[in-house]
């Protein structure tokens, strides 16, 4: 039987992050409205994220952080730029919905922006982090498992059950 297609309790609740993560960046800005619209096009969005941008690129999120955290900022940082209104708050700006299209190249601009003081910060962390310990374990300890080699522990018991197991 394919559960695939089934809701999850953890499905549910990424959503709701993925939509908490979107309003952010916009809270304060956008109307109720709005804030529904981003809700309703962030879920599907760091759905296909998880479900299938990550197995096409190949890269490690076991927690789905970049795919819910991730798309879901950077949605909702360039939908800032879509929807927000100055009716809403006047000390901010109206958005590409409200006759400002270049609200939408700003917020183009602070996400690039992120994106590269991030990725540089991370790539001189783990540099600076590689000088004093490997950033990844042997093959061979992979394949042990890391409960066993970096914890040892089991964390799942294969054998029989005896009685004075619970």
């Amino acid at each position: 039987m394919d559960t695939s297609c089934k809701p999850t309790s953890l499905g549910v609740a990424s959503g709701v992050v993925a939509g908490l993560v979107a309003i952010t960046p916009a809270a304060g800005f956008v109307s109720p409205v709005s804030s529904l619209l981003m809700g309703l096009i962030v879920g599907p969005l760091c759905y296909f994220a998880v479900s299938k941008m990550k197995f096409k690129l190949g890269y490690d999120d076991s927690l789905d952080a970049f795919g819910i955290h991730g798309v879901g900022g950077i949605f909702g940082a360039l939908a800032t730029g879509v929807f927000s209104s100055a009716g809403i708050n006047p000390a901010g700006y109206d958005g590409l919905l409200y006759g400002n299209p270049h609200q939408l190249l700003v917020q183009l601009i602070a996400v690039a922006a992120t994106i590269a003081f991030a990725s540089l910060a991370t790539f001189i962390i783990l540099k600076v982090l590689s000088w004093f310990a490997p950033l990844r374990v042997s093959e061979e300890e992979e394949e042990t498992g890391l409960d066993i080699t970096q914890h040892g522990e089991d964390a799942y018991y294969y054998g029989e059950m005896s009685s004075l197991q619970i």
